[in-house]
Order: C-alpha cells, then structure tokens, then sequence
C-alpha cells in the first residue's frame, strides 16, 4: 500500500531542523512536519525568504516556526547555526540535509571549496556533526540526507575534488549526491557500532519540480538545457510528491538505518515511496572511509567526528 502523508505520525512534541526550507523539497517537508506538529527550525541561506516562508506556514502549523540563518557555502555560518540550536533549543529529533545547488558554473564557496561538493556535501557534514550531540540525547533522533538519482552515475574524484583540473558541472553534481548516499551509509554504520538509537537515511525526490531546474538553466544560460527540461516535463512529479521519501525516512516507523528511499514507480524517477538501490561505489566501505577522513579535515572537524 502507497505511503504517503496520511501515514505521517503524530510529531508533537518533536523538533525538526530542515535545511533548504524556504522552497521547494525543503518547503513542502516543513510544511508536512509543521501540520503533524513539530516544532521546525527553518534553516535558509537568506533571512527574508526563511521569514517568507515562515509567514507561509503559520496557518498550517501546529506548533513554532523558527528561521535559522544558514549558509552552507560558508563553514563558519554552519557552525554559528549549530550553536544557536544548541543555545535556543537545546534538543533537537530530526535533522533534513535537504538544501542544494545543482550544476552551476564553477565557483569556489567562501572557504575555496568547489561549490556544488561545498554545499551539498560538506556543509552538511560539518552540520551533522556539530548536532550529533544534540541528537543523541534523542531516542530515535533520525538524520535524513537527501541524494539524487544522479548519485548512480557519481564518481568521488579524490584526486581532483574541487573539480580544478577538469569541471563539467553534471559530473560535480552527481560527485557530491554520491557523497551524499555515502556519508549518510557511513554515518549509520558508525552511529551502530557506537551503540546509538540515532539512524542515518538517504532519500532521493525522482524527477520533481523545485527552483533546482531553472536556477541551473539561468546560472548556465544553457537553451538546451531548458529545452531538456520542457520536453521531459511529463515525467516530473510535484515537489509535494517528490519530498514523500524524505519524509517517510524521517519518520515512518519501518524506515531503515542505511537505507535510501525514493519513488517507486517509473525508473524511480517518480511515484510513491519505497526503498531503493544503493549505487555500488557508496557500499564500498574503504571509500567511505576515505572520503569521511577528507570530509573531517576539509572541515577541520577531525575531533568531533572521529566517534558519533
């Protein structure tokens, strides 16, 4: 039977960090979480589309809404977000790695990182990290990461990370959603050897529509791009549709540690929940490792995340 929002248990009493929350995936999660009654930190690049946002979700939320200014291209800003959760919170039971950016032209973060491995990958880690504490004082806490369907065709370049010999801007996208499905496989492997309730999931949305498609289309001027996108514009479901498995990872009861979800139906390009194939390069464990031991010192967070 089709999983969907009516299945979403009651989250009162819950708080929920999702990153990205202004629009899209990241809008219609918080919206989900905030009609079931968690209380959700609105985590947004800038203030005034958090408070957007915000202002959207009010009269369908049953519990706060609170805006977090977070931007992942900038390490310092991510570890400024963490200590004000901690500070204004104290608590915190889900945790969405929703925000992204997708095939833009090369440009480096503000720590000279790729943007695309900075943002999607490494922003994230270093705030999974400083909020494992804070998780782990949750029975059942859940840290969700959201992947793509590109992560099947990534390829960790660990010889050329920041894509500064060579850089094609669907290569680095599909790089840092395989880093993704990667850190979220490893993160559950050692939250269990740590004897830890917290589970670490990976989600993909399919084919759904977000400001991803055209934001990449006007970063680029690319037309043919564009024309892509209208003649495969059949096969996109809502952004509605496409947050379902990030929502089920989050809090379905059956969801599994370690495990991806996505749509079921069509190439798991669109359709209801279900779990999903891992691409074989993320069950590799010795690159997992290797890829968290870089993710740690490109982050400088070697200490805080040697043991979850």
């Amino acid at each position: 039977m089709a999983w969907s929002e009516a299945d979403i248990p009651d989250q009162s009493g819950r708080i929920a960090l999702v990153t990205g929350a202004n629009s899209g995936l990241g809008l219609e999660t918080a919206r989900a979480l905030a009609q079931h009654g968690a209380t959700v930190l609105l985590a947004c690049r800038q203030r005034s589309l958090g408070e957007h946002a915000r202002l959207q979700l009010l009269p369908l939320a049953r519990a706060g809404l609170e805006v977090i200014d977070l931007e992942l291209a900038d390490l310092a800003s991510v570890a400024a977000a963490a200590s004000q959760v901690q500070q204004e919170f104290g608590r915190l039971d889900l945790l969405i790695n929703n925000a992204g950016v997708m095939a833009p032209p090369r440009r480096l973060s503000r720590d000279g990182y790729e943007l695309q491995f900075a943002v999607n990958h490494l922003g994230h880690f270093a705030l999974t990290a400083a909020l494992l504490p804070l998780l782990a004082q949750q029975g059942g806490a859940r840290i969700v990461t959201v992947s793509s369907g590109a992560h099947y065709f990534g390829r960790i370049a660990f010889d050329d990370l920041q894509g500064e010999r060579r850089y094609d801007p669907w290569t680095a996208y599909s790089q840092s959603k395989l880093a993704n499905v990667m850190m979220a496989v490893e993160l559950q492997e050692r939250l269990q050897a740590a004897g830890s309730t917290t589970l670490s999931i990976a989600a993909h949305p399919g084919l759904a529509r977000t400001n991803l498609q055209p934001s990449s289309v006007a970063a680029k001027g690319s037309w043919i791009e564009g024309l892509a996108y209208r003649v495969m514009d059949p096969l996109f479901q809502s952004a509605a549709m496409g947050a379902l498995p990030q929502l089920h990872a989050a809090v379905a009861p059956e969801a599994l540690g370690a495990a991806l979800y996505g749509p079921g139906g069509l190439a798991h390009l669109r359709g209801w929940p279900v779990s999903c194939p891992i691409a074989a390069a993320a069950l590799d464990g010795s690159q997992r490792r290797r890829l968290w031991q870089v993710s740690e010192e490109l982050c400088g967070l070697a200490s805080q995340t040697s043991s979850p």
